[in-house]
């Protein structure tokens, strides 16, 4: 076989454009001076010192390294370097999100260089992986993460190792005991990474707040907070502003706005709830015509633009709601008080007005800054039962506005709605943030009526704001809207194969047919034992909502255009909406799409990260009402599978814990077919499934961790 031309051979030239293929091709190998003599045309003794001259003068050209007696590899500082964010998962994985590539760079911790979960890094991509994935090298750590890590302290005489809580970080973190001299063993500590130094065992860190002791309520309430970076007291600053802000209502700022403090109006809200950000009103007009108002809480009176509350709102973007407490977004001088509309209170509203026949459909529609006045607070418990039994206060008006209520939901399902309805858990807490049971939300008729006028005022607002009519053309204009994308295919198809195995049919594949067949679906399983997990798949399967001025309609609520305008209490986007509101109908053409963007892209980020410090708070209740119950026996489903167990919900509490395959008591092999997903058992052929009942003992309660050890009892099935 003839040697390959302007690859191998003799020549200078020739050898040492080869042994730079090499190197580029094989970005990680180390070479020895024979083996590249040897590749690149012989290792005879003139190959072996033309090899070594050509290395050495690339070594001097910094395209190659030497990193062992006699051993060279391509230098770092010649491969192309890319910026990213690492996003760890578990302990030795590490995956660099880089915004040039469609796919994250896996990297190995031992080339990981000292990152951590959230930090931006210089990397290195040297090759695909045999599976075809991205494989690179942290080459230094351009920004340590701000985002702090949550553990428990354990002291030596001089050091404080803090444990987290999180097992993404795989190592404790050092502080030096003389720099925090008050921390005591089995304090609750907010820290954060500042270096991990070549050849330390561990990173160092530093202090950024003692939460108390672990296992105290408020400590670990604190601790879920800081974990997800969310705040959870106002600065003494922000404070003295909602303070100072003038709430009287003087006969000036009544004349520049509609009087609607004679129609009947009430608020329907939680028993439980302090603020009452919106309110209905209803006035017979004439026969089968009806004029219904939605009023929402004008904080934007209040609230002006770069103040001082204005900029925490903006920070914080959204209120946060842990089992045992909210995290208002507002100080309690505006949301419990300035704009809460309570009742027998003159209140500032910004309201949509809607003339309504008995169908429910649009004759008319308003909107602008109002004054209200409150009749009647009610819990929905409260109106359920004015709804069921048709007496009671305000019955007429209740009764009214739920048949409306209930025409605007059955025409919305019509169009191609979904109808998700999961069970919500809910706990029932001591005076001491101790859970004492369990119990799911219920969604009732009083419920549907708020949550339905609520939808008709937010796609009727996005739909005046999204466009101006100039010539009798429709053109387009900076808003914020709340979008919600179509499922992809690949999610389609997981949750098809997923359905196919409870023997259910899902056969749609794009557009609205999509939410028709997803809402038979739901109605043919409602009550099994699978509806839950089938449910829950469902959800994730469909894209998720977010805030942008890019607007693609709303599919999971078969809207067009649609907003968040109903609650500017506790989300920041409803303010923004409000002002955005306001200018057009002032008429002003010109708003900020650049910026209102940035502060959407910010709100969806504030929302997940409320989101999942909600779902801590619930897994941590979850934990804290089984630790006493360790050893007893209870029955489920299965909820979830990976290769080493299962998932088991609770029948009566929906609690969830996880029971580990390696921990069945017989001599059976289990394994995990993630194809057909469902476990499987070698010789006794058992199988679980998604939403498989079972029967389950408490094994274990990881406070820390927020996490529950059950075993699998297959002989009690």
């Amino acid at each position: 076989m003839g040697k390959k031309k302007n690859k191998r051979g003799n020549s200078r030239d020739e050898r040492a454009s080869f042994i730079v293929d090499m190197f580029r091709e094989f970005p990680d190998n180390k070479f020895s001076l024979k083996h590249l003599a040897a590749a690149s045309g012989g290792a005879d003794r003139d190959g072996r010192n033309m090899t070594f001259a050509i290395v050495r003068q690339l070594i001097e050209e910094g395209f190659v390294e030497e990193v062992a007696r006699s051993k060279y590899r391509l230098s770092r500082s010649a491969m192309p370097r890319f910026e990213g964010v690492v996003a760890s998962t578990t302990p030795g994985v590490l995956y660099v999100h880089v915004e040039e590539f469609e796919s994250d760079v896996y990297v190995s911790r031992r080339n990981g260089g000292g990152a951590l979960d959230g930090d931006r890094v210089a990397i290195v991509v040297a090759r695909k992986s045999r599976d075809g994935e991205l494989e690179g090298t942290i080459v230094g750590v351009i920004e340590r993460s701000r985002r702090p890590y949550i553990g428990t302290a354990q002291l030596t005489t001089n050091s404080i190792f803090v444990t987290p809580d999180s097992r993404r970080l795989g190592t404790d973190i050092y502080l030096p005991r003389k720099a925090y001299p008050t921390i005591e063993d089995g304090d609750k500590l907010s820290v954060r990474v500042v270096d991990w130094p070549d050849g330390e065992r561990l990173p160092h860190g530093e202090l950024v707040e003692r939460l108390g002791k672990a296992g105290d309520n408020d400590t670990e309430m604190h601790a879920i907070l800081a974990e997800f970076d969310l705040p959870y007291h106002f600065e003494k600053s922000v404070l003295r502003a909602a303070e100072s802000i003038d709430g009287k209502i003087t006969k000036e700022e009544i004349a520049k706005r509609r009087d609607m403090r004679d129609r009947t109006t009430f608020t329907i809200d939680p028993a439980d709830a302090k603020d009452f950000d919106d309110a209905l009103s209803l006035t017979k007009i004439k026969d089968g015509v009806w004029e219904v108002g939605v009023h929402i809480a004008d904080v934007t009176h209040y609230v002006t633009p770069g103040s001082v509350v204005d900029n925490e709102a903006v920070e914080r973007a959204t209120s946060v709601y842990l089992v045992d407490r909210t995290v208002p977004m507002l100080p309690e001088r505006l949301c419990n008080e300035l704009c809460s509309l309570r009742p027998h209170e003159d209140k500032l509203c910004f309201s949509a007005v809607f003339t309504l026949n008995d169908n429910a459909e649009i004759i008319d529609e308003w909107f602008g800054r109002t004054v209200i006045h409150s009749d009647r607070r009610f819990a929905y418990e409260e109106a359920q039962e004015v709804i069921t039994t048709g007496s009671g206060d305000y019955a007429f008006e209740i009764t009214t506005l739920n048949s409306l209520a209930q025409r605007l939901r059955k025409e919305r399902f019509k169009h191609g709605a979904i109808a998700f309805e999961r069970d919500e858990v809910r706990f029932k807490l001591d005076e001491k943030g101790a859970p004492i049971g369990v119990y799911t939300k219920v969604q009732s008729e009083a419920n549907q009526l708020i949550e339905e006028f609520m939808l008709l005022a937010n796609r009727r607002v996005a739909e005046f704001c999204a466009h101006r009519i100039v010539n009798g053309r429709r053109v387009a204009r900076p808003m914020v809207f709340r979008v919600h994308d179509e499922p992809t295919e690949d999610k389609l198809e997981r949750f098809r194969d997923f359905a196919l195995r409870f023997g259910h049919y899902f056969k749609a594949t794009k557009g609205r047919a999509i939410a028709k067949e997803m809402n038979k679906l739901l109605g043919n399983i409602a009550g099994r034992a699978e509806a839950n997990a089938i449910t829950t798949l469902a959800v994730r399967s469909m894209a998720k909502a977010v805030y942008t001025t890019d607007n693609i309609g709303h599919y999971g609520l078969a809207f067009p255009y649609y907003t968040h305008f109903t609650s500017p209490i506790r989300r920041y986007p409803d303010m923004m909406v409000h002002r955005i509101l306001a200018s057009y109908l002032a008429g002003e053409k010109r708003t900020d799409k650049a910026h209102l963007e940035s502060l959407a892209v910010h709100s969806t980020e504030r929302e997940i990260l409320a989101s999942e410090a909600e779902r801590a708070s619930i897994k941590y209740k979850m934990a804290e009402f089984m630790k006493d119950r360790i050893g007893e026996e209870f029955d489920g489903v299965v909820s979830g599978m990976t290769e080493w167990g299962v998932y088991v919900e609770l029948n009566d509490t929906h609690v969830e814990g996880m029971a580990f395959l390696r921990d069945i008591d017989d001599d059976d092999y289990y394994r995990f077919d993630e194809a057909r997903y469902e476990i499987v058992g070698r010789s006794s052929g058992i199988r679980l499934t998604l939403g498989s009942p079972v029967r389950i003992r408490v094994k274990g309660v990881d406070m820390g961790r927020r996490t529950l050890d059950f075993k699998l009892l297959l002989g009690n099935r």
